[in-house]
């Protein structure tokens, strides 16, 4: 069943089964959210976004237009995305830069993604990590600018 708590501003009708929408959220009209999610509070996700199954968001985050999470993703408290490289005021060259972050990928606390970026299947990136390029699948990322965790070893 779904459970959307009486303080969140849920205007989507595009939300799975057994997801739960925790307090002081905002979730817009066109946004789509898989089954058996758990949005905790004080989560923003704009409209042209799309959330996959099983998918976990910590409180703090922002969600823009033009972010996909598949299933199985984890995003820490305060995870920051981004969808515009040059971002001013009134932009009215504002070009949408879409970011992926894939399957069973986790996103530590606190880590900004620059937009156009894709995380690779079961990623890793580290708490406080800038990810400035796309991360093949399987690793482990972390600093800033994130690079592999093989590169400290």
């Amino acid at each position: 069943m779904l459970k959307i708590h009486p303080l969140a501003d849920v205007q989507s009708s595009k939300i799975g089964e057994g997801s739960m929408v925790w307090q002081f959220c905002v979730i817009l009209k066109g946004a789509v959210i898989g089954k058996n999610c758990n949005i905790n509070c004080q989560v923003f996700i704009e409209n042209d976004v799309l959330i996959g199954d099983n998918v976990t968001i910590k409180p703090g985050v922002q969600i823009w237009d033009g972010v996909s999470l598949e299933d199985n993703v984890f995003i820490g408290p305060n995870v920051t995305f981004t969808n515009d490289l040059m971002p001013r005021s009134k932009n009215s060259e504002f070009r949408l830069n879409r970011t992926l972050v894939k399957k069973g990928a986790s996103i530590g606390a606190n880590a900004t993604i620059l937009p156009g970026i894709v995380i690779g299947e079961n990623a890793l990136i580290g708490a406080g990590s800038v990810v400035t390029k796309d991360v093949p699948p399987n690793e482990v990322w972390l600093g800033n600018p994130a690079k592999n965790k093989e590169v400290y070893d």
